[in-house]
């Protein structure tokens, strides 16, 4: 009774998930001719429902949570929502930080017309007419902020916090989602999910400098690598680089230094964050 597709989201949706990653989606339907909404509605629900069960299942692989969080309304909201819902829901209530969230959306799985009728109908969202308002950049900044008080644990040196400290995966991200949500709607090669080729098109287009856009690469790179390498080594997941011990010999090894050198490593990690750092704030926060 329904059409159903799943939308891939934050990292899923840019082709960059790690070790551990769990899966950022959205669950879309449309009902057919003659079935009504609520039927369609549940029968979306249910799919939807056991999608998420079967991948939890115990298995060879580790099993894939999938967190559906990031759809209306969070966990208060429907699991799934039909095309027309997410069009009403973004054109009245949708915040800024929906819309950067979305510019991770991609076609993942179920109905791939319905999936590029999603993404056509989200595209006035995540890139919108006229870039952002003064006060939206400023909302964005404060989120941001927000979030690094919250998420850093106590105890961890900032500086070296993979994904929240200065230089890392969230400054370089959301450095170039702000690109994006100010620039793509008139510059089509910004819209892409991925980090790295939207980093390159900013280049190319002349947001950033080559020398900048290679700062922010590197420090992005490495420290991606840098979290996958701890994950392998520690098999679980880390929120920074450790600074001694068999974690860090066996993260420096997995990134090509040698026992002796494994110091080195910890400074060039050092080094390209707090240079990403500084292209950051010229970016993000000027």
């Amino acid at each position: 009774p329904v059409r159903f597709a799943v939308i891939a989201m934050g990292r899923l949706g840019g082709g960059e998930q790690g070790y551990g990653s769990d899966a950022d989606v959205l669950f879309v339907h449309q009902s057919h001719p003659g079935v009504a909404d609520a039927e369609a509605g549940k029968a979306a629900h249910d799919v939807a429902h056991e999608l998420r069960r079967l991948l939890a299942l115990p298995a060879p692989d580790p099993p894939l949570e999938i967190d559906a969080d990031l759809r209306p309304e969070g966990r208060q909201g429907a699991l799934s929502r039909s095309l027309a819902s997410y069009v009403a829901y973004y054109a009245r209530w949708s915040h800024v930080w929906e819309a950067q969230a979305l510019l991770r959306a991609a076609p993942l799985a179920g109905d791939p017309a319905l999936s590029l009728e999603f993404l056509a109908a989200m595209a006035p969202v995540r890139y919108p007419v006229g870039g952002l308002s003064l006060e939206q950049v400023l909302e964005i900044r404060r989120i941001k902020a927000r979030m690094e008080s919250e998420r850093l644990p106590r105890g961890v040196d900032p500086k070296l916090a993979l994904k929240m400290g200065p230089g890392g995966l969230a400054d370089v991200e959301w450095a170039v989602q702000l690109l994006q949500l100010r620039y793509a709607h008139e510059l089509p090669a910004l819209q892409t999910p991925a980090t790295l080729p939207a980093l390159h098109a900013a280049q190319a287009h002349g947001l950033l400098t080559a020398q900048d856009a290679e700062v922010l690469r590197t420090a992005w790179s490495l420290v991606a690598h840098v979290r996958n390498a701890l994950i392998l080594v520690r098999g679980k997941p880390a929120v920074s680089l450790p600074t001694s011990g068999r974690d860090l010999a066996g993260v420096a090894r997995a990134l090509g230094y040698s026992a002796e050198t494994q110091g080195d490593f910890v400074d060039d990690y050092r080094r390209a964050t707090r240079r990403a750092r500084a292209v950051v704030e010229r970016v993000f926060y000027q």
